[in-house]
């Protein structure tokens, strides 16, 4: 075993604990909770095998379903933004991306703001949508989900700023 996969390994399951222990008892204005768990599937190398790495997405989710015992929508929306990960990683890093030369350790601040970004709220719409599973509360989802993105962007950029490796 490398030194990288210990390190994903030590990073999936401390975003867990972190998540578990601490942050889902989080209730800012009584409804808000970061989601900081996601940050394994943003940090993922770029070259993972894609099938493994939906079932390891997958899995993170279904580790935070089974300690908040919420019905399986965080395995759904971890699963749904590790397919969508090279989509959004081709948006924003474009041809650096098609030539697998991108490192998220070095990428621009903007350029890691906005992936995030796109990769939050994705999660948390569908998060949200499968969560309260009603078209009458469409208000309801966009308000949680939008809130809700904004503290998880901002703790999430706040960890990744913190933790950053200097490369130079």
């Amino acid at each position: 075993m490398n030194r990288d996969t210990l390190l994903h390994i030590i990073r999936f399951i401390g975003l867990i604990l972190v998540q578990v222990i601490v942050l889902n008892h989080v209730n800012f204005l009584g409804f808000l909770n970061p989601y900081i768990y996601i940050i394994f599937i943003l940090l993922a190398p770029i070259n993972i095998n894609r099938s493994l790495f939906l079932v390891i997405s997958f899995l993170l989710g279904l580790t935070i379903d089974m300690f908040g015992d919420s019905g399986g929508v965080h395995a759904a929306a971890c699963t749904i933004i590790a397919f969508f990960r090279p989509i959004a990683l081709r948006s924003v890093f474009g041809l650096s991306y098609e030539f697998q030369t991108v490192k998220l350790s070095n990428v621009r601040f903007g350029e890691l703001f906005v992936y995030v970004i796109i990769m939050v709220l994705t999660h948390h719409i569908v998060l949200f949508s499968l969560e309260i599973f009603n078209f009458s509360h469409i208000l309801l989802i966009t308000k949680k989900a939008l809130f809700s993105s904004l503290f998880t962007i901002v703790t999430t950029m706040l960890v990744l700023v913190l933790f950053r490796r200097n490369n130079s």
